[in-house]
């Protein structure tokens, strides 16, 4: 057991006796405070050990979009483990995956109909990736294997998925000189910085296999917002350039932004798009990486050679697409837009407070998505502890504290958080 390990008399047995094996994400083990030990998760709230229940604020890691343990995605999950938890896709096709894949395609904008599947958010970058740079291959043209994307952008922590995130964003940066060197430039908003964008498509073009970008939100690299209309201008510049356009959905699908899908409010479809997290609700994990049939057609000839090569262990995994099949129910049955709308509204009344604060120079909100951006980075450490003194689990991180609570949260305990978001910046306030 490493020397700096402080254990906490109130945990489980379980829990002191697995946490000194336990490496956490996100964390430096050396002075990393214990973390707290969940029992059991019920709609918008998580029970520790202790017997203390938090409102959930980030519907872990922007998951959980129909809260936790929703009777429905459990059932199906418990249904489908008694008939084939698992078969490999190599050679079999089930139920789940088939009617996960046509229901996608059903929902989706444009064309995007061809589904491939693998295990978590950043491999279905990575996958995507891989298949715009052989969508280039296929059809000849062997130069055009870089990608463009944008400062404030993240899109995954494997080795590629860092490639296309902020060089400058703290985890990635001691990778430079690593990673594969991609054109990563700052999103155009004016009319001038969208001239100069132009004008690099059009000298860099035949280098590029595609542009990568978060719709309408850049979400871990800063909760940064963008207009509709950015994303239609980069889509039109796709087009006229001839790129593939590489959307990231991971975070914005499945109605965080007020819409089912981000770039639907930009009336636009992407060449492929990439969905995880919110996929099955928050119960396993899943991914996909749907591409159009332009990019889809390039794949298919008669030599072997042309074919997608690419084979998660776990891909098509039956009880994750059984959980998102069952999510995709809840969508069709129980308006969760509508929710989305009413969550908008409460964040935008109850969070301006804060814009009074010393120290937060801005609050936004968009769809269930609400930032308080402060004038530097706070002690991270202590601020998650106040939170969790006030019966909630927010989770700030890097200079910005946000809400992103799961979207069936009723108004009482939204508004629960959105006071506690007020009541610790203020205190960090008043402190600094």
């Amino acid at each position: 057991m490493s020397d700096h390990l402080v254990m906490d008399n109130a945990w489980p047995d379980w829990a002191r006796n697995g946490y000194p094996h336990l490496w956490l994400p996100y964390a430096q083990m050396q002075t990393q405070t214990n973390p707290e030990a969940a029992v059991r998760a019920s709609g918008v709230r998580i029970e520790l050990a202790d017997g203390t229940h938090l409102i959930d604020g980030t519907a872990s890691w922007w998951t959980a979009c129909h809260g936790y343990s929703h009777p429905h995605i459990r059932e199906a999950v418990a249904s489908q483990l008694e008939k084939l938890p698992h078969v490999m896709l190599g050679g079999f096709i089930h139920e789940p995956v088939a009617r996960l894949s046509e229901r996608l395609a059903n929902i989706l904008p444009g064309d995007l109909g061809h589904v491939f599947y693998s295990e978590s958010g950043s491999v279905s970058i990575e996958v995507a990736m891989k298949m715009a740079v052989q969508y280039w291959l296929n059809r000849g043209q062997r130069g055009r294997a870089k990608f463009v994307s944008f400062l404030n952008g993240y899109h995954g922590d494997t080795m590629t998925a860092m490639s296309v995130c902020d060089p400058e964003e703290g985890m990635h940066s001691m990778f430079k000189g690593v990673l594969p060197e991609q054109f990563v430039m700052p999103l155009p908003r004016t009319d001038e910085e969208f001239e100069d964008f132009e004008s690099f498509l059009a000298d860099e073009s035949v280098r590029l296999a595609a542009v990568l970008l978060e719709p309408l939100v850049q979400a871990a690299g800063g909760m940064k917002f963008h207009s509709p209309e950015i994303l239609r201008r980069v889509s039109k510049l796709c087009h006229r350039y001839d790129l593939l356009l590489i959307l990231d959905e991971i975070a914005t699908g499945f109605g965080r932004t007020g819409s089912m899908f981000a770039c639907e409010q930009a009336g636009i479809a992407p060449d492929i798009i990439t969905l995880s997290k919110a996929l099955t609700g928050g119960t396993m994990p899943l991914a996909a990486t749907i591409a159009n049939d332009r990019v889809y057609e390039a794949f298919l000839s008669k030599d072997v050679g042309k074919a997608f090569m690419h084979g998660p262990t776990y891909t098509g995994h039956a009880l994750g697409c059984a959980a998102a099949n069952a999510s995709l129910d809840l969508f069709e049955r129980e308006d969760r837009l509508a929710q989305v709308d009413l969550i908008q509204t409460q964040l935008v009344e109850e969070l301006h407070e804060c814009t009074k604060l010393n120290g937060v120079i801005d609050v936004r909100v968009k769809g269930a998505i609400g930032v308080v951006q402060l004038d530097r980075v706070p002690d991270l450490a202590a601020m998650r502890k106040r939170f969790t003194l006030e019966g909630v689990w927010v989770r700030p991180f890097g200079d910005f504290v946000y809400l992103m609570p799961p979207l069936v949260i009723g108004p009482d305990d939204l508004s629960i958080l959105t006071r506690a978001v007020h009541k610790v910046v203020s205190q960090w306030s008043n402190e600094r």
